[in-house]
């Protein structure tokens, strides 16, 4: 079966379009409309746009969601292949994101972690292009748009401006005017939000959009999934980070430069999930794509086939169980 992701050929993205249908299969039969918050204003916004479309339908909303985690984890692969992050082309990335995502029903939902994750994407690809652009300043001032829409749907996010000036110190040489752009292109939507807010005589709501809190669980309310999660996850983040240290010694300064930027997104990622003001599930969706990247490693090892089979049927278990226990 490890061998139907591996393969890069077209019908392999039939493939994992069945197999997405397929693991999402708890969400559709159980489909949810999105869950408003009065503190989320631009996500708000962008719920009652796409009600004008699906109404107070909750499968087409749960549907769309799904169709969307597909096309980001075929984006995802894109992105893999554009700035050859892995020796192969293989559909590894977008298998796995699609995995992951399926850990819980709560994550195929429509949310505020689905668009963040547009944002992000679309933000990464900009940074892996830092080291060689003709046009810096162009995308510099994307990159910060974009991680700046990712904060407006949830204030956490705003960590991903770490993010920003990591890329910068790690694959740009030091330059003023590069650092002034990428601020000015992380606080031209909160510019565009706050002017429309001033339009429709609405700017007071401003104060309600920093909400941010380290929350604990004080009840664990389905253990036998946690701990599954908790051991299912760990595993594949080990066998994920020992496959990397041995990949990152063979390759060129700039491309370790680009995974230590993708790790440094992993654990931001992290600490915007725990910095949520309350328990939102599926925000843990933010974290997915740096997550696939990282345990893709094992299963892109060729040499070492019992190595990659255990990850890969180790990842497929692990939701399956999860799915079954909840």
């Amino acid at each position: 079966m490890l061998q139907l992701i591996r393969d890069k050929s077209p019908y392999t993205v039939i493939i994992l379009l069945i197999y997405t249908l397929l693991i999402k299969l708890q969400a559709l039969a159980h489909p949810m409309l999105p869950a408003g918050d009065s503190k989320h204003l631009f996500y708000d916004g962008v719920v009652y746009i796409f009600s004008f479309v699906f109404g107070k339908s909750a499968f087409a909303f749960t549907f769309f969601a799904v169709v969307m985690l597909f096309m980001q984890a075929i984006y995802l692969n894109t992105i893999v292949v554009i700035h050859k992050l892995f020796n192969k082309t293989t559909y590894i990335p977008a298998y796995l994101y699609i995995t992951f995502s399926s850990l819980h029903p709560s994550l195929s939902y429509f949310s505020n972690a689905l668009l963040i994750n547009w944002c992000m994407l679309g933000a990464l690809h900009i940074l892996l292009n830092f080291h060689h652009t003709t046009q810096p300043r162009k995308m510099v001032f994307n990159a910060g748009f974009l991680a700046c829409m990712a904060a407006l749907l949830h204030f956490p996010a705003v960590g991903y401006m770490i993010l920003l000036m990591a890329a910068l110190l790690l694959l740009r040489s030091f330059n003023p005017a590069e650092w002034v752009v990428g601020f000015m292109g992380y606080l031209t939507p909160v510019y565009f939000f706050a002017g429309v807010l001033f339009l429709f005589d609405k700017l007071n709501l401003v104060k309600y959009w920093p909400t941010i809190a380290l929350h604990f669980p004080q009840k664990v309310t389905a253990p036998a999934f946690v701990v599954t999660l908790i051991i299912g996850i760990v595993t594949l983040m080990c066998c994920g980070l020992f496959a990397l240290q041995a990949y990152i010694s063979r390759v060129s300064v700039f491309m370790r430069r680009n995974w230590v930027l993708i790790m440094i997104y992993f654990f931001i990622s992290i600490l915007i999930c725990g910095f949520t003001a309350k328990p939102i599930h599926n925000i843990w969706l933010v974290a997915m794509p740096a997550s696939s990247l990282i345990i893709a490693h094992p299963l892109y090892l060729e040499k070492s086939k019992w190595f990659s089979n255990f990850a890969f049927y180790f990842s497929l278990l692990m939701v399956l169980v999860c799915q079954w226990v909840l």
